[in-house]
């Protein structure tokens, strides 16, 4: 039997062991900034959605925050953004949202944060088409070829399957429609989602039809796909401004630019977590990297969680990159 003072030296020993532990433990688990759930942008194009699973994972496991990917759209997103419904919106492709985003900028609500890689956007037909027609090399030639690409819905015209409903794109393509003088020859149909754009596609180049439509990359659908680019005139930055907004009233054929594609966040939410505020302003997927991500989600049909998963176990070279030590070794024990 323990004397008493004997038994009070254990009782204070077996305290400060547990102290220790409990002290161990708090400094393991992270205490988020903000003291609610970090809304993300789950806009519904591949990259973006593996993107905001990556982030969300991140931040649950590495600095003990709550998350909510929450469905949206491109340019809803941005006003979500600006009111702070959204903390972060993981992808903003800057050619497609210009003037939108600009002025959302200019409120002071929201900024940039981060370059995440840079896109690319086009008009393309198959190689078939183009081999069955030779002469049609540009955009501004689908005027001659308007029987070849008819409308179902509208026989008399051709049709260009175009950006999904609400996206930034939509505004693009239609000012282009325009600015190639085909709304008397086309109609630029429009998706109402992404999904149903891809499968509509798909099912169109299965069955070897010819057709003509918009798209951007890097995507699955582009680099699994034998397509040809339609030649547009030089890309140019003032011909460029008025296509990206709603308000062009004279728009002007020219290319797409290369497409930075940045993080956007809430200055409201970056000032309350500078922490986070600068994980995401270092998040950067090289191209060869996130194609293979795209890659294993077309051919294993993983949703994107899953994929998110595996690019954290297989990618750690990149993502270590985005956080302290600290945090990534929380992440890593978590997978």
């Amino acid at each position: 039997m323990l004397k008493p003072n004997k038994l009070l030296s254990a009782t204070i020993f077996s305290m400060a062991i547990l102290g220790l532990a409990q002290s161990a433990q708090a400094a393991d688990t992270p205490q988020c900034e903000v003291n609610r759930p970090i809304n993300i942008g789950g806009m519904n194009w591949e990259s973006n959605l593996i993107l905001a699973d990556i982030e969300s994972y991140i931040l649950q496991k590495g600095y003990g925050c709550k998350t909510d990917i929450l469905p949206t759209e491109t340019l809803p997103a941005i006003a979500a953004l600006e009111r702070g419904n959204l903390d972060v919106k993981p992808e903003v492709w800057l050619n497609s949202v210009r003037d939108p985003w600009e002025k959302a900028v200019q409120s002071g609500k929201v900024k940039k944060t981060g370059d995440i890689f840079t896109g690319g956007e086009a008009w393309f037909i198959p190689k078939y088409t183009a081999e069955k027609y030779p002469d049609l090399k540009t955009a501004a030639d689908l005027v001659k070829y308007k029987d070849k690409f008819k409308d179902p819905e509208d026989p008399s015209k051709g049709r260009i399957y175009g950006c999904p409903a609400g996206w930034g794109c939509e505004v693009v393509t239609n000012n282009l429609h325009k600015a190639f003088n085909l709304e008397d020859s086309f109609n630029m149909y429009s998706p109402g989602t992404g999904a149903a754009q891809k499968a509509a596609l798909t099912s169109a180049y299965k069955r070897k039809q010819d057709f003509v439509f918009y798209y951007w990359f890097p995507t699955p659908l582009v680099s699994s796909l034998e397509l040809v680019q339609l030649e547009m005139p030089p890309y140019d930055e003032e011909k460029n401004r008025c296509l990206t907004s709603l308000n062009c009233e004279n728009p002007q054929p020219a290319a797409y630019p290369e497409n930075p594609v940045f993080t956007g966040i809430n200055v409201e939410f970056a000032n309350q977590a500078p922490k986070l505020a600068e994980f995401f302003s270092k998040v950067k997927l090289p191209l060869p990297v996130l194609d293979a991500a795209m890659a294993r989600m077309e051919e294993t049909g993983d949703d994107p969680r899953d994929i998110a998963l595996w690019f954290l176990k297989n990618h750690a070279d990149t993502w270590t990159q985005w956080v302290p030590e600290d945090v990534a070794q929380r992440v890593q024990s978590s997978l």
